[in-house]
């Protein structure tokens, strides 16, 4: 790229004590470990709640989440969740050859396959895991290759397109987080689903969780949903709802067991996560820019936007080969960087360093298998709305013609409605019927096909 630098502003807070503003500013500078390794730990806190859910949301989709009389595979996904994150993180901050930014990108779990993955693995246990194994595989492989296009296909995906997608994945899952709140699905149809006890405890989560993010200050403010679900899970064991029999049972060490759960194709599957591997690429072309252009004062390179998305499809086609799910670039991270002012790509290399060792440690996993569903649910509740939240910001930059939207309109409306009906589709081939019930393709599809063949696209945003 050859656009000119870009000047940073006066509002970027100053460095902590020892560094100088350029130092602070320069992704190779490595600012001590005095100061690295808190900000390190911080940035995993950032992530830590959003990296996990998706792997609990999953296994409880599947039908061996929270209340299953065996957590072991519960805990092996949030293991393997902790461990390729880093794993992932460390490929963007270090690099090895083309692959990796080499800026301090945080990877984790993504949300944006979720909408996709439940529909196949909905009630079918871990038998479906084999599925998802192969397709996160396929789906990393063909990000790596689509990291060579990146410049090539960012003309197909203006923001009317990612922001709806992005607000496609927040509504297909906010479902969860009330499920969750209520009791979980495996409360259904008892008495227990929607008691008040229930509610008290992501009561507390949310009111703890927005005070802590309105009135705290640094780490406090940072770590706001971790620690709100520290404090529902204090009342939680207040409450004698907290078992800590599978922290007892569980090993100290645990290493990654290649295809743990299997591998079988699914053309559904597969088809299904290549093409979340476009929002995913766009997603962590916009992270290495916000990096670049708002925190270092330069335009991203090529080779850094090559790098983070070929790092993304690396690190989970890697990740893939142990059970793990796909992952991308976390934006919460990126926002703490731009709070704390130090750029180093070190600092995240430390907490990714910490990310690992987490992951090999079960009895980690296992902790978090003791935290009940309803505290879970006030977290997964704030974190979609969040998600909710970064799409209408998206949208802003849409140019509100009548053509734009009647093609968002269309997308949103059959997105949305295939999702809550699903039976509708019940004469199509299941392939075709697993794909378009998860809402967020459906919506994709029709967006980006029509934003490109109807006249006008140039006029889309402002």
């Amino acid at each position: 790229m050859t656009a000119a630098p870009i000047a940073l502003t006066d509002a970027l807070p100053s460095p902590p004590g020892g560094i100088t503003t350029a130092q602070a500013r320069d992704p190779d500078h490595f600012p001590g470990l005095a100061i690295a390794i808190p900000l390190g730990i911080q940035h995993v806190l950032a992530m830590f709640v959003s990296n996990i859910t998706p792997a609990i949301i999953i296994a409880g989709a599947a039908g061996f989440g929270y209340g299953s009389a065996d957590p072991s595979a519960l805990i092996y996904m949030i293991q393997m969740a902790m461990l390729f994150a880093g794993v992932a993180t460390l490929l963007q901050t270090v690099g090895v050859g083309p692959v990796g930014a080499r800026l301090p990108l945080v990877q984790g779990t993504s949300f944006a396959f979720l909408p996709v993955i439940i529909p196949i693995c909905s009630g079918r246990g871990v038998e479906a895991m084999a599925e998802l194994t192969a397709a996160a595989l396929c789906g990393g492989l063909f990000h790596s290759v689509l990291s060579m296009f990146v410049g090539r296909i960012r003309f197909a995906l203006p923001p009317m397109v990612t922001g709806l997608v992005v607000l496609m994945i927040a509504l297909s899952l906010m479902r969860v987080g009330i499920q969750y709140a209520a009791g979980g699905v495996a409360t259904q149809g008892t008495p227990a689903y929607g008691a008040g006890a229930s509610w008290l405890l992501a009561g507390v989560v949310i009111v703890t969780t927005l005070g802590l993010s309105f009135f705290g200050r640094g780490m406090w403010s940072t770590a706001s949903v971790l620690l709100g679900l520290l404090a529902g899970y204090a009342v939680a064991i207040a409450m004698g709802r907290v078992s800590m029999a599978a922290v007892a049972s569980a090993d100290l060490i645990m290493l990654p067991d290649p295809f743990h759960f299997g591998f079988a194709l699914s053309a559904s599957a597969i088809f299904g996560f290549c093409l979340m591997g476009f929002i995913s690429a766009i997603e962590s072309i916009a992270d290495v820019s916000a990096i670049c252009e708002g925190n270092i004062g330069r335009p991203a390179r090529d080779s850094e936007l090559i790098g983070a998305t070929a790092a993304d499809g690396v690190g989970t086609a890697f990740g893939a080969l142990f059970g793990a799910m796909p992952n991308t670039s976390f934006s919460q991270n990126v926002g703490l960087i731009a709070m704390t002012g130090v750029v180093s790509r070190h600092v995240v290399t430390i907490g990714a360093l910490f990310l690992i060792l987490c992951g090999l440690l079960p009895k980690v996993g296992a902790a978090i298998t003791t935290v009940p569903i309803e505290v879970l649910g006030g977290g997964v509740i704030l974190m979609f709305g969040m998600v909710a939240s970064a799409a209408l910001s998206m949208l802003q930059a849409v140019e509100w013609t009548q053509r734009n939207m009647m093609i968002f309109g269309l997308a949103l409306s059959a997105g949305i409605g295939l999702e809550l009906e699903p039976a509708a589709l019940s004469h199509l081939p299941e392939a075709a019927r697993i794909i378009l019930s998860s809402g967020v393709l459906p919506a994709a599809l029709i967006a980006v096909i029509l934003n490109l063949l109807v006249p006008g696209r140039h006029a889309d945003a402002k």
